[in-house]
C-alpha cells in the first residue's frame, strides 16, 4: 500500500488548516475501510524499529510470566492510592502522579523526596520475593510545560503561547530541558506532548493546543518528542531523556460546543486531516506511547473504540508501542465502571490508568475475565509485549535504579539558570502585539511607570493550570522560588535605567505615572473547569475594563498585557488601551515580557515582537468556532496576525463594543427520561456519594428506581428513609458556565410528584464553585403540592442569584436533600431562559 506520509497527504492537511475554501468533508461517519479501499490513515515509518533479538528476549520473559504478573503490567495506579508494599506485592507495570499529587502528599516535597519515592518504587518492583517478578516499573507524570509539579522547576509558556512562536527548534530545546529536570527526580515517562487541535475555544483545554493550524501541531509534535526522547536508535533513551506520550488520541479538540470529554462529531477525513496530524508528527519522530482520549467520536468512546485504537493506530499506522488510558477513562465506556471494563482491553487499551482504590478490583476482574475468555489471552500477551518492548527500548532493564542514574539528585538542575534562559526566550517569542497606538511600545525604561491589575505580580496567574496543583490554584509567588513575575521583570530593568515603578493592583498611585501597564486576564483553570459558553471576557463583571477606563480617563497612556489561555472577545478592553499584547500564559519567567516591551537604556529596541496569532481572534462573543477553513470565516484578526514595531495598526480606532446578535438561548435540559449530558445523577447519603448507573440503585438512606409515566422508564422515584441526610443531585464532571441564564425571566423548573407526607425541611441545593453553595428550604412549596399529581415548581434564577448563586461555574445544578423520610418522583428538570409563568422567589 502506498505510504501516505508523502506530500500527497500533506496537501490536504495544509489546505484544511491554512486556506479558506477547501472542499467540504463528508458527513460524520464511523466506518471501517473495505479491503479494496485505500485508508486515509498513513503508514508511519518510525525511526525505532523492531529488533529480532529484543523480541526474542521479550518472548522468553513472557513465557515465564504468570497471568497475574501480566495483568499487573497493564495496571497503572496513582501514588496517593498505593504503597511501596503494594508495588512489592503486585509489581505494577507503571504508576503515576496526577496533577496536585506529591511524594508524602506534600506540596513542598523536595527533589530528594521525589527521587526517594522513585527509588523505593523501583526497588519494590524488581523485588521478586512476593510477586515473583523482577520487571522494573516506570513512573509517568504530567510535565506539560516544564516539570510543573515540582516546586522550583522551570515553568515554560503553555502550548498556545509556544504555538504563537511557531519555532520547532525552540520546542525541541524546551523538551530537552524538561527531560533533564524530570530525570533529576528519577521519573522515566512524561505525558506530553498534547497534540490537540482546538476547534472551539470555549474548550477549557484550548491553551494545551499549539494552534488551530494542524501543520504547526504536526511539526511541534515531532520536535517535542525528539527533545524529550533524544536521538532515537534501538535503545534510544540516554541518561538525559524520558519516554514521551502523544495525546490524546484522538479528536479531543473537536468536541461539539467545546465541551471537555464530549463528542467529536466529524467525518473520518476531518478526524485525520485536522486531529490526526500530531500523531503523524509524533510517531514519525519515534514516540513510544499514545494516550487514549476521554472524548467520543460520533458517539463512541475512544477508550472503547477497537477501530481507532487497534485497526487505525496499531495496524494501519504501524504503531508498535503501547496505548495508555487517561484518568479512569475506561470507566466512561457504556457498560463499564472504573473497576470493571474488559471492553477497553478488547478495544486495544494496553495500560489502564486507574487512580483511586479501583485498581485492586480492576486487577482482580481482569484476571478473571481472561480466565473466563471474556478477554483473549492473545490480547493480554499483545499488550504486555508492547509494554515490555517500550521498557527495553528505554533501557529500563539495563539502567541503574533511579537514584543511581547520572542526573538523579542533581538538584541544581531544577530551575537552573540556563533552563530559565530558554524559558525566558520562549516568553519573548510567544508575545503577540495586537495594538500599538502611536507606537507607544516599546517603552522608555527611565519613566515613572504604574503596574496594575491582578496579574501584575502573580506568577501563579501567569502560569495558569497544570502548575504545582492540577487547576493551578492555591499558589503564591513564594511557591515559585527562582521565578519572576511580570512586575518583577519590569521593575528590575526600569530601576536599573533610572526610572521608577509603583505596584498597585487596583490602579491607585501616589504620583501621576507617565504610563500605566495593566496586567489582567483569566484566572488559572485546567480541563473542563475552564469550559465556557461565551467568549466575552468578564461577562457580567467588567472589573478590569473599569480599571483600564479609569486610568485612561486620567490622561495616562495604558498598556494592556492580557493573560489568557485562549483568544477572547475583549473589544471594550482593547478600546480602553493604547497598546494591547496577548501574553498567553508565559510561565515562571515573567522577565521575558519586559525584554520586549521595554527599550534598552540607550533607547534602542531590545527584542521585537515575533509572535503571531496561533488562533483566529473573535469579532463577537459568539465566534467560538472560528477556524480558517470555515466558509463564513470573519474574525476580528485572522490566524497568523501579529504586529512588530513600526507596523501600522490593523484595528480601527474604536471597535464595536456591542456584544453582537446573541443566538436565542435554548432551555437547558437536565433530566428528560434520563439525565442529559453533561449532567449525571448522583445519590447522596451522609458523606457517601454514588453515581446512578442502573434502573434500581440504593445508597444508605436513599433508594431510586425508574418507572413508566408516559413512555417506558421515563421517570424516577426517590425514597428517603430518614436515617440520615440523604438526597440526589444532578452533577457535572466539571463546572458549567450557565451565565446565559442570568436574566430576570430565567427559571429552574422541576416537574415533580409528591408521594408522601412532606418533611419540615426539604432542601433545594446548587453548588457553584469553592465556598459557593445555595441551600434553601422549599418545604412549604413541597407541602403545597397535591399528593400523587405531577406539578411544576418554578424557581426564579434571579432570586437564586440574590441568594449567592454564581452561574459562571455550576458543578451541581439542582439537588434535593432531607434528613426526614419522604418519597418524590421527577420526570423533567430544565432551566428555561424566558418564562412568563409565575415563579418562586426564594429569599
Amino acid at each position: 500500500m502506498e505510504s501516505r506520509t508523502t506530500p500527497k497527504f500533506l496537501l490536504s492537511a495544509v489546505c484544511l488548516a491554512v486556506l479558506a475554501g477547501c472542499a467540504p468533508v463528508s458527513q460524520p461517519e464511523n466506518k471501517l475501510k473495505s479491503e479494496t479501499e485505500e485508508s486515509i490513515w498513513p503508514v508511519i515509518q518510525s525511526p525505532v524499529t523492531q529488533d529480532a533479538e529484543m523480541e526474542k528476549r521479550i518472548t522468553e520473559l513472557m513465557d515465564e510470566m504468570t497471568l497475574e504478573q501480566k495483568i499487573a503490567q497493564m495496571i497503572q495506579p496513582e501514588i496517593r492510592d498505593i504503597t511501596v508494599e503494594d508495588m512489592r506485592k503486585y509489581g505494577f507495570g507503571s504508576y503515576l502522579n496526577g496533577g496536585g499529587a506529591f511524594p508524602n502528599n506534600d506540596k513542598y516535597a523536595t527533589p530528594e523526596d521525589w527521587i526517594a519515592l522513585a527509588e523505593a518504587m523501583y526497588q519494590a518492583s524488581v523485588d521478586d520475593s512476593l510477586d515473583g517478578s523482577s520487571i522494573p516499573t516506570m513512573w509517568g507524570t504530567d510535565a506539560v510545560h516544564g516539570h510543573n509539579n515540582v516546586i522550583g522547576a522551570t515553568i515554560f509558556p503553555h502550548n498556545i503561547g509556544l504555538g504563537a512562536a511557531n519555532n520547532p527548534d525552540l520546542i525541541k530545546q524546551i523538551a530537552n530541558v524538561t527531560a533533564r529536570e524530570v530525570m533529576v527526580t528519577g521519573i522515566d515517562w512524561v505525558f506530553a506532548p498534547t497534540v490537540a487541535v482546538a476547534r472551539d475555544v470555549r474548550w477549557g483545554r484550548t491553551y494545551e493546543s499549539y494552534s488551530e493550524n494542524p501543520a504547526i501541531v504536526r511539526d511541534y509534535s515531532a520536535a517535542i518528542v525528539e527533545g524529550l526522547q533524544g536521538q532515537v536508535g534501538q535503545d534510544f533513551l540516554g541518561d538525559q531523556q524520558v519516554i514521551s506520550t502523544v495525546k490524546h488520541f484522538i479528536g479531543d479538540g473537536g468536541t461539539t460546543d467545546g465541551i471537555d470529554q464530549g463528542n467529536t462529531e466529524v467525518s473520518e477525513e476531518e478526524l485525520f486531516t485536522v486531529h490526526g496530524q500530531g500523531y503523524v508528527g509524533g510517531l514519525t519522530a519515534g514516540a513510544q506511547t499514545v494516550m487514549a482520549s476521554f472524548n467520543s467520536w460520533n458517539g463512541e468512546k475512544i477508550h472503547g473504540s477497537k477501530y481507532l485504537l487497534t485497526d487505525v493506530l496499531k495496524e494501519q499506522m504501524k504503531f508498535d508501542g503501547f496505548v495508555v488510558g487517561d484518568w479512569n477513562g475506561h470507566g466512561q465506556i457504556p457498560g463499564c465502571t472504573n473497576d470493571d471494563c474488559p471492553q477497553a482491553a478488547n478495544a486495544g487499551l494496553d495500560v489502564y490508568m486507574v487512580p483511586t482504590d479501583a485498581w485492586k478490583p480492576l486487577y482482580e476482574n481482569l484476571i478473571q475475565q481472561v480466565r473466563d475468555g471474556v478477554i483473549a489471552q492473545s490480547r493480554v500477551d499483545d499488550a504486555v509485549r508492547r509494554i515490555l518492548r517500550v521498557k527495553m527500548r528505554a533501557g529500563l532493564f539495563a539502567k541503574p535504579s533511579p537514584a543511581e542514574r547520572p542526573l538523579a539528585g542533581r538538584t541544581e538542575l531544577i530551575g537552573a539558570a540556563e533552563h530559565r534562559a530558554v524559558a525566558r526566550d520562549a516568553v519573548r517569542q510567544s508575545l503577540v502585539l495586537l495594538k500599538n497606538n502611536q507606537q507607544l511600545l516599546p517603552l522608555q525604561p527611565n519613566q515613572r511607570i504604574l503596574l496594575a491589575g491582578s496579574g501584575a505580580d502573580n506568577i501563579g496567574q501567569q502560569s495558569g493550570g497544570w502548575t504545582i496543583s492540577w487547576q493551578g490554584t492555591g499558589n503564591t509567588n513564594e511557591d515559585f522560588p527562582g521565578g519572576t513575575s511580570i512586575y518583577a521583570g519590569i521593575a528590575e530593568q526600569v530601576t536599573a535605567a533610572g526610572g521608577s515603578v509603583e505596584l498597585n493592583e487596583s490602579g491607585e498611585f501616589s504620583e501621576q505615572p507617565d504610563v500605566a501597564i495593566v496586567v489582567f486576564g483569566e484566572q488559572p483553570y485546567a480541563e473542563g473547569n475552564g469550559d465556557i459558553d461565551n467568549l466575552e471576557y468578564q461577562r457580567g463583571n467588567k472589573a478590569d475594563l473599569e480599571l483600564l477606563r479609569r486610568l485612561k480617563a486620567q490622561g495616562i497612556p495604558v498598556v494592556a498585557l492580557f493573560i489568557s489561555g485562549r483568544p477572547l472577545w475583549v473589544n471594550p478592553e482593547i478600546n480602553a488601551s493604547d497598546a494591547f499584547v496577548a501574553v498567553w500564559l508565559p510561565g515562571s519567567e515573567g522577565g521575558g515580557v519586559a525584554d520586549v516591551i521595554l527599550r534598552k537604556p540607550d533607547g534602542s529596541v531590545q527584542y521585537d515582537f515575533q509572535g503571531k496569532l496561533p488562533f483566529s481572534w473573535p469579532a463577537t462573543p459568539q465566534q467560538a468556532v472560528l477556524n480558517v477553513d470555515n466558509d463564513d470565516y470573519s474574525p476580528l484578526l485572522p490566524l497568523g496576525t501579529g504586529l512588530q514595531y513600526g507596523d501600522a495598526d490593523l484595528l480601527p480606532e474604536n471597535l464595536s463594543e456591542t456584544a453582537g446578535m446573541t443566538e436565542e438561548v435554548q432551555p437547558l435540559v437536565i433530566f428528560e427520561r434520563a439525565p442529559q449530558a453533561p449532567w449525571l445523577l448522583e445519590l447522596q447519603s451522609g458523606e457517601s456519594r454514588s453515581q446512578v448507573e442502573s434502573s434500581i440503585q440504593a445508597l444508605g438512606a436513599i433508594t431510586t428506581r425508574t418507572f413508566d409515566d408516559q413512555v417506558q422508564e421515563d421517570a424516577r422515584r426517590f425514597t428517603l428513609s430518614g436515617e440520615e441526610v440523604s438526597g440526589f443531585a444532578f452533577v457535572s464532571p466539571f463546572p458549567r458556565d450557565l451565565r446565559a441564564y442570568a436574566n430576570d425571566t430565567s427559571t429552574l423548573e422541576l416537574s415533580v410528584r409528591r408521594e408522601s407526607a412532606s418533611p419540615e425541611d426539604v432542601r433545594l441545593t446548587i453548588h457553584c464553585g469553592d465556598d459557593c453553595l445555595v441551600s434553601e428550604n422549599i418545604a412549604e412549596y413541597f407541602a403545597a403540592l397535591p399528593v400523587d399529581e405531577w406539578q411544576t415548581l418554578r424557581f426564579s434564577m434571579a432570586c437564586l442569584q440574590e441568594q449567592g448563586l454564581e452561574l459562571a461555574q455550576v458543578a451541581s445544578v439542582v439537588g434535593i436533600q432531607s434528613a426526614e423520610s419522604m418519597t418524590i418522583s421527577i420526570n423533567d428538570i430544565r432551566i428555561k431562559p424566558d418564562t412568563t409563568a409565575p415563579s418562586i422567589c426564594l429569599n
